[in-house]
């Protein structure tokens, strides 16, 4: 036992060896964490020196520390005529701090403080020093378009930032950032961790000081006004100032500030012509916001204007600011508006009464107080989709509540879906393809501006630019989600009403069947025929079949032990995960997007989809049709982009409760541990394949032809259950190759649209090469090539459908799957049925397998013993969606179809009561 305390003693020392008494001199929300989380490590805090009330509202800083007991002093200033105020400086010295820890302050200190603890003073500083000394530095990192932005934590000296170095980090900066995506995404988050590793080297003995370089140091003074530009740097000008002063300019002769500037990328929209004074041309109003054209001809995009009276507009309103009516309250709108006024009086507490007309800024608000409203109106009314920049918009009291109740009815979510689209005329048709991020019901250019060409197998010529999304495009869309599902009206919505919106939305991919056809098959090189009948057909009936799930999700009535004399009722509930998201393969992109999105969404769930790279423009324009369908804004979110980007943040984020994945095992693993190691996610994978084909002397040989070579061609092989290997009993084996050899040569091998073609494209360039390696290597081996095995000489990724015999068990082709139009073909002897299912078992993959016999009682004992998730008799590729689909051993775990697919996204909760 005193062993045991000992041992449960020793980590409790280490965590208070080597700790120091801070002075922590400074101020907001950064200092408020630098506070707390130096208190967790152990380091006693004996002071905090922060700024004085403003309009009765303390610092975050000072709320922390007072909560907390620690002493806080509240000096208006330090010094006067630059020399310090004795009883100021005698107060901080009373402290006995060892150590001032400066995270962000606003007023000079005296050197007699800097100078005063054993070990000095350390500063935060938002630049990589000794670039950018002085302030405003993360504005300049923006302006002057640095590649890299982060932060210098550093020795306090008597000059301006240019004490020795104790610690720096960096980052890139995109090519959209601004001051608070930088802020909250690398500066705040990692410069909280910076100071409290700083704290504890200089505690340890192990802090170094390094002296600045004086060369590259800069120090830039007063902003001037700045005239015309090239785009990027009108760009970097407006993201790199903050509200005051601003990135303005002259419109109709007054000053407008201009927000949330991005590149342009692609084609500028239509719009009407502003004029913009000092610009190279004219600007151009549009339904995304205004253009504006630097002097090399680029454009940007500004998506919010305010004007001189504080007002903010969308740009894109700035024609028709002014023409929406007054909404008439209703009784409850107008308690709930009187609630509303007293949050406005709690926040704005300077103010004698909350008239229609004050506005929320000009009475002394600054940017927590927005996070404060915002917040408080939230809670106060539950349901309600509001942002901060909602409160921007509307600064008036008046016009505050006006927003609100617009909100709360529903009728900000009437305007018009805006969809950039790449457009095609093929196929008989004008295909309309969405080519941007689809993120909380809207289409936009992802976070950094980046694209990547969508490539068409047939010919490989590029179809259209796709945004190419980035981690935090990731982040913004799984909060979009999570806000639908906790606050949105989708957690709130009756399930039968959830199933009528499923069922609406599968009645316009009918509608436009064709055009999801035509996409789906310039995009992966499906044959138009099968994409119109699997590719959309399939998807239109998964989405049909569980919207029929929605109100039949249930739980049990469970009899358990009574505790007399009272009684209990035990009973369970079927309950939504919250958000999930789904990466897909790109072999059938839009039917794999239907088999784990509807019954994710019938569950009641909210999702983030992560199409193939190669494969994205079904899944953008299922995304438009979605909105059509009435499916709440973020509900569903699309991002393109890689798995290695893309996939791996979905893997590893919190707010993620489940993800199903379609891919290679490999892949899968990676997701797994990912999923396993950040929160414990819940996962379903649907991996590789090996499956066996079984095909016995006895079966009927043309139906075993016909369905063999099914097995392996359909889809151009890019088939997740193809038939990796087939067995066939050596007394039919050399009739049953001649007859795949003569329907081989009657396949017509071409254009996917043209509506007599049997075999596409392969997918993508890559695959190709991949499957041309494969059957050099079949060769290599030993395997007898019969057939194919070479490149089709035409433009695309075409392939031959290649047939190999004579394939022995220790080689590669029979071990691994191709994934392509590659029929393995092994002998076994005849009437050895446990041998042939003894090799077709001995493999690590379990998806799918089938056995051709016209013996029942053979059927049932083959399909009895083959360890596969999937086995077909005297048939292949039947897949329904009522029928669950899924593998065993290292293809995977979980269910794709069926009810065993809606389970995947479920939980169970079991609740007793006693009475």
């Amino acid at each position: 036992l005193c062993l045991q305390i000992l041992y449960c003693l020793l980590p409790l020392q280490h965590h208070y060896q080597n700790k120091l008494k801070l002075a922590i001199i400074g101020q907001s929300l950064f200092g408020q964490e630098v506070y707390s989380n130096l208190r967790k490590q152990g380091h006693k805090v004996v002071g905090v020196f922060t700024v004085p009330d403003k309009d009765g509202k303390a610092d975050p800083l000072a709320v922390a520390a007072e909560k907390e007991g620690t002493p806080v002093f509240k000096f208006p200033r330090w010094r006067v005529k630059g020399n310090p105020i004795p009883e100021v400086v005698d107060a901080y010295k009373a402290v006995g701090a060892e150590l001032n820890v400066m995270p962000f302050c606003s007023q000079f200190i005296p050197m007699n403080v800097i100078d005063h603890p054993k070990h000095g003073s350390i500063i935060y500083h938002p630049s990589i020093l000794p670039l950018h000394r002085g302030a405003s530095a993360i504005n300049w990192t923006l302006i002057h378009g640095d590649k890299k932005a982060g932060f210098t934590v550093f020795w306090a000296d008597d000059g301006l930032d240019t004490g020795p170095i104790l610690l720096q980090r960096e980052c890139d900066v995109e090519p959209n950032d601004t001051v608070d995506t930088l802020y909250n995404r690398f500066l705040f988050p990692e410069g909280i961790k910076a100071m409290v590793e700083s704290v504890q080297l200089i505690a340890d003995g192990k802090a170094p000081r390094i002296p600045q370089p004086e060369e590259g140091a800069s120090y830039e003074g007063i902003q001037k006004k700045s005239n015309a530009k090239p785009a990027e740097a009108i760009h970097n000008w407006i993201r790199g100032h903050d509200k005051v002063p601003g990135a303005w300019t002259v419109i109709d002769g007054q000053s407008v500030t201009l927000y949330g500037s991005s590149m342009l990328g692609g084609s500028v929209p239509e719009g009407q012509p502003l004029d913009i004074e000092g610009a190279s041309q004219a600007a151009r109003v549009t339904k995304n916001g205004l253009i504006l054209y630097g002097t090399d001809g680029k454009a940007l995009l500004v998506k919010n204007l305010q004007f001189e009276d504080g007002k903010m507009i969308p740009a894109s309103k700035y024609f028709s600011s002014g023409e929406s009516a007054s909404v008439e309250l209703t009784d409850d709108e107008k308690t709930m508006a009187e609630e509303i006024r007293n949050i406005w009086k709690g926040i704005l507490s300077n103010v004698p009464a909350i008239e229609d007309t004050t506005d929320f800024f000009k009475s002394g608000a600054a940017s927590m107080d927005v996070v404060r409203l915002v917040e408080e109106v939230k809670q106060k009314c539950a349901g309600v989709q509001l942002q901060n920049e909602d409160v921007y918009m509307a600064t008036t009291f008046q016009d505050f509540i006006q927003m609100f109740v617009r909100k709360l009815r529903g009728e900000d979510q009437e305007e018009e879906l805006v969809v950039d689209y790449a457009t095609k005329d093929i196929n008989n048709m004008t295909v309309k393809m969405p080519y941007q991020c689809f993120i909380n019901g809207k289409f936009e250019d992802s976070e950094n501006g980046k694209t990547y060409d969508s490539i068409s197998p047939s010919d490989g010529s590029v179809i259209c630019k796709v945004s190419y999304a980035s981690v935090g495009d990731v982040d913004r869309a799984v909060a979009a989600a999570k806000e639908a599902y906790e606050n949105g009206p989708w957690g709130k919505m009756n399930p039968r009403d959830r199933g009528s919106l499923l069922y609406r939305l599968a009645d316009l991919m009918e509608e436009h069947q064709e055009e999801l056809a035509t996409i789906e098959s310039i995009d992966s090189g499906a044959v138009y025929t099968l994409a119109l009948k699997t590719h959309v057909g399939m998807s239109i009936q998964t989405f049909r079949y569980f919207a029929g799930w929605c109100d039949k999700i249930q739980g049990k009535t469970i009899p358990i032990n009574q505790a007399r004399p009272n009684r209990n009722l035990t009973f369970t509930k079927k309950e939504p995960l919250g958000v999930c998201a789904i990466v897909i393969p790109w072999n059938y992109p839009l039917m794999m997007l239907a088999w784990k999105s509807a019954a994710c969404l019938a569950a009641g769930n909210t999702l983030v989809l992560k199409p193939a790279q190669v494969t994205p423009l079904t899944a953008l324009k299922f995304a438009e049709l979605s909105v059509k369908a009435g499916i709440p804004k973020g509900v569903i979110n699309i991002l393109p982009g890689s798995g290695g980007m893309v996939g791996q943040r979905l893997s590893e984020h919190p707010d993620i409760r489940k993800l199903g994945f379609t891919g290679s095992t490999p892949i899968g693993k990676q997701i797994m541990k990912s999923c396993a190691v950040s929160n414990l996610k819940k996962v379903s994978l649907e991996l590789g394949g090996k499956s066996p084909l079984l095909i016995f002397s006895d079966c009927d040989m043309d139906k075993a032809v016909r369905m063999g070579m099914s097995s392996v061609y359909f889809n151009k092989g890019e088939n997740c259950i193809a038939a990796g290997r087939l067995f066939v009993e050596e007394s039919i084996h050399d009739e049953f190759i001649h007859r795949v050899v003569e329907e081989i040569k009657k396949m017509k091998i071409g254009d996917p649209l043209d509506r007599s073609t049997d075999h596409g494209p392969q997918n993508h360039k890559a695959h190709l090469d991949k499957l041309l390696e494969y059957c050099e290597i079949g060769v290599k081996e030993g395997a007898t090539l019969v057939y194919g095995g070479k490149r089709v000489d035409r433009p695309g990724f075409f392939m031959e459908p290649t047939v190999f015999t004579d394939v022995e068990d220790h080689m590669f082709i029979a071990k691994e799957e191709s994934f392509g139009p590659v029929m393995v073909v092994s002998k076994f002897k005849d009437g050895d049925v446990d041998g042939v299912l003894q090799r077709a078992n001995d493999t690590e993959y379990g998806l799918a397998s089938g056995v051709f016999t016209r013996d029942i009682n053979k059927a049932m004992y083959v399909s009895e013993r083959l360890e596969a998730g999937t086995v077909f008799v005297n048939t292949y590729n039947k897949t329904d969606v009522a029928s669950p689909f899924g593998g065993f051993k290292q293809s995977g775990f979980g269910k794709d179809l069926g009810e065993d697919a809606l389970m995947e996204y479920l939980k169970t909760k079991a609740v007793t009561v006693e009475y």
